[in-house]
């Protein structure tokens, strides 16, 4: 039987870091938590055995790179020499969809993760269904 590959889903914010987990068996992303820093989240890749990571990219509403914040540069650059996959996928609207589909009253932290886990789920339907 082939390992399924563990994904990643990773939501950067400057203040907060969104996560959800998935595999290539189940092709179900599901919200993970929340995490400060780029360390936070190499203590999780080993804890789960990640080989891949799929992070958000923020893009205009018209598909362009959006004026990107130095820091999420910074932390896709320490994903990329973490020698993982990474794949960078629209997270436009993203946020605001994770808004609707959770209770207002709810903390930040699971608009954070549901984001993580709609941006790998977009990731999970759309690539994996063809690897």
């Amino acid at each position: 039987m082939i390992e399924p590959i563990i994904y990643l889903g990773i939501d950067w914010g400057a203040r907060k870091i969104g996560l959800a987990i998935g595999d290539s068996q189940t092709k179900l992303a599901l919200p993970y938590g929340r995490v400060d820093n780029w360390l936070a989240v190499e203590k999780i890749i080993k804890q789960e055995k990640v080989k891949q990571l799929v992070i958000g990219q923020p893009l205009d509403l018209i598909g362009r790179p959006a004026i990107l914040q130095s820091g999420w540069r910074y932390f896709v650059d320490l994903a990329q020499a973490s020698g993982l996959i990474v794949h960078l996928i629209d997270e436009r609207l993203s946020t605001i969809a994770a808004d609707k589909l959770i209770n207002h009253q709810k903390a930040a932290a699971d608009q954070d993760a549901i984001a993580a886990m709609l941006i790998l789920q977009s990731f999970l339907d759309s690539y994996a269904a063809h690897h």
